[in-house]
């Protein structure tokens, strides 16, 4: 299941790139007919994959083979800086490892890091780097995070 998901994954990331806006329009049933797959997987990787925290907004729309609107998100340095205003005032909630590692992807992929900054950033936040009760290490983790791209930001 894992390589169908990666494929169709693949597959939307290539048609958003292709597409001249930063959002396209296309079918649920056109999908899971085009991969031979049932429409709750297209579902399940729209679910999984193509979240806020990676940077789509997702509009389902009923009707007429189930349209879907998936949006690319605009990640520009002032974006981000505001993220980590954001995130600093986030360090007593905390940020979870798979919210800051879809982050940090995100990140590398609008090329605001470089994917070795993103790899160094994935190593301090992980959860056997913090080593702490989940509470604290989810607050830990959003300070780190924070506190790296501040640096980051202030170096570029």
């Amino acid at each position: 299941m894992s390589n169908l998901s990666n494929s169709i994954e693949n597959y939307i990331k290539r048609l958003l790139e292709a597409s001249p806006s930063t959002s396209i329009l296309l079918q649920r049933k056109e999908l899971s007919e085009r991969f031979r797959c049932v429409p709750s997987q297209i579902n399940y990787v729209l679910a999984t994959r193509f979240t806020p925290e990676r940077g789509y907004v997702v509009e389902s729309k009923r009707g007429g083979g189930g349209y879907l609107l998936i949006r690319r998100l605009d990640l520009s340095r002032e974006r981000v800086i505001h993220l980590v205003r954001g995130l600093q005032g986030m360090v007593r909630d905390g940020i979870s490892g798979r919210e800051a590692a879809d982050l940090i992807d995100r990140l590398a992929d609008t090329r605001v890091i470089t994917r070795r900054e993103a790899l160094i950033m994935r190593a301090a936040v992980r959860y056997e780097t913090v080593q702490a009760e989940e509470e604290a290490c989810r607050r830990l983790r959003a300070a780190i995070l924070a506190g790296m791209l501040e640096a980051l930001l202030r170096d570029s």
